[in-house]
């Protein structure tokens, strides 16, 4: 498991609520090199989204960005096939987000688990806004 520090960016002043994925772990097609054609390596996707924050949510799903959904959406996007950059990933992942118009910032980070012999990961992180 990452030891990656939590981002903070709910914000009550600013009427934003922070939604969060930490450390969603999938297997996926992805990457340039021929090895990694053609089979699946683990990766790590983590998403934090900055949405409007409404007070009154009378305990209703549908007044909120609903983390289930985000994930539903990434692993379709993971269905989809074979991806060369980590990058793209997250900018799809990033775009998906924002298909919701209560999302107002997204970052997106994904790492492959087994890219390199000696670290625990590497990857990239984007941050996005609307």
């Amino acid at each position: 498991m990452s030891k990656q520090q939590p981002h903070i960016i709910a914000d009550a002043a600013r009427g934003i609520r922070h939604v969060f994925i930490r450390n969603l772990e999938l297997p996926a097609q992805i990457g340039v090199w021929r090895h990694e054609h053609g089979k699946e390596q683990p990766i790590r996707i983590n998403v934090d989204l900055a949405v409007e924050d409404l007070i009154d949510l009378g305990d209703d799903l549908a007044k909120v960005v609903d983390y289930g959904v985000i994930e539903t959406k990434i692993r379709e996007l993971i269905a989809e096939g074979h991806v060369r950059l980590i990058e793209t990933l997250a900018e799809r992942i990033a775009a998906a987000c924002f298909a919701d118009a209560r999302v107002k910032t997204a970052r997106v980070r994904v790492e492959k688990l087994h890219a390199l012999s000696n670290a625990e990961s590497a990857g990239v992180e984007i941050e996005r806004t609307r």
